[in-house]
């Protein structure tokens, strides 16, 4: 199949993945500022888009472009993208599931543990000097803990199953019961909550899950809970986040993700029973090269044949 036309790259992308597509492809960049003479004059050239899970394609972008036929989002996250917009056009959508599963359930146990034991105030306590006047407190304990997985997709069952060797006892909640897994099933978010030690947060974002983990969960969990957040930010209201915890009615909590990234509020911030991560859930080399690499193999493989090798859900009989 013959193809021309040009990719706009729709920043941020990885030195890796603006080369590559550089080195294989016509490409142009989406301005910063000036965006509606830069498309007024390239609109259409372009016939696919790149992005990154933190590069927005709404519905305005993917209007501008008349001959835009397919959308390569690196991230298993999708919300970046209009998908209601491209499906009305037929224009394809593909993410990278799959490969990051493991370095997003490490990050997680990371977190759990790190809070849970309290390892960065442990360390602060060793560099200021404190530990001659006396033992760090006992901490509770993550092996042997009933762990809530709200999100039991590709990565949620991965964490399961990290936790399932640290003795946890797993219970999740999903749209839908999932067949075929050992895991007790908790009917609303607030009953799982209710059920665990520890709530890890892992569902996709976007507006079905805006404000899921609200006040009725974080008091479900109650004030010897621990939160994990490796979601987006979108799933738990923030400022009963920060009340909860303030108020002691929380216990403490471990997050990936904020509401206004790269914005984290000072309130958060002067919280010592928080652990707080820059969005690194798969930010490692190895993950975010498989993540790059998944993205250039569904841009070849439309170029090449019109299909693609990871569409999200809602594009699978489009691509197939």
């Amino acid at each position: 199949m013959t193809r021309s036309g040009a990719v706009l790259r729709v920043p941020p992308l990885s030195k890796l993945l603006h080369e590559s597509l550089a080195a294989s492809y016509d490409v142009l960049d989406l301005p910063s500022e000036g965006r509606a003479a830069f498309l007024a004059e390239h609109a259409g050239d372009v016939v696919a888009i790149a992005c990154t899970n933190s590069g927005r394609v709404d519905a305005e972008l993917i209007g501008a472009v008349p001959r835009l036929q397919v959308v390569v989002n690196q991230g298993v996250g999708y919300e970046n993208v209009d998908v209601d917009a491209c499906l009305e056009r037929g224009i394809l959508v593909s993410h990278t599931p799959d490969v990051l599963d493991d370095a997003v359930a490490e990050t997680t146990l990371g977190l759990l543990i790190a809070t849970r034991r309290r390892l960065v105030e442990a360390d602060a306590f060793v560099r200021e000097g404190r530990w001659a006047d006396g033992q760090f407190p006992l901490t509770g304990q993550v092996s042997g803990s009933r762990v809530g997985i709200l999100g039991l997709g590709r990565i949620g069952r991965r964490i399961a199953g990290v936790l399932e060797a640290l003795g946890c006892e797993i219970s999740y909640h999903n749209r839908r019961l999932v067949p075929g897994v050992p895991y007790a099933y908790a009917g609303s978010p607030t009953e799982l909550a209710a059920a665990v030690d520890n709530l890890v947060v892992v569902v996709p974002g976007g507006s079905a899950t805006a404000a899921l983990v609200d006040r009725d969960v974080l008091d479900a969990l109650g004030p010897d809970g621990v939160l994990v957040n490796v979601a987006r930010g979108s799933v738990v209201d923030e400022p009963a986040l920060v009340a909860a915890l303030q108020e002691g009615r929380l216990g403490a909590a471990g997050l990936d993700v904020y509401a206004e990234e790269p914005h984290v509020p000072e309130a958060l911030r002067a919280l010592g029973n928080v652990v707080l991560l820059p969005h690194v859930g798969s930010a490692t080399v190895r993950t975010r090269t498989a993540m790059a690499d998944l993205t250039l193999a569904n841009l070849a493989l439309w170029w090449e044949s019109g299909r693609l090798q990871t569409p999200v859900p809602e594009m699978a009989a489009l691509s197939s």
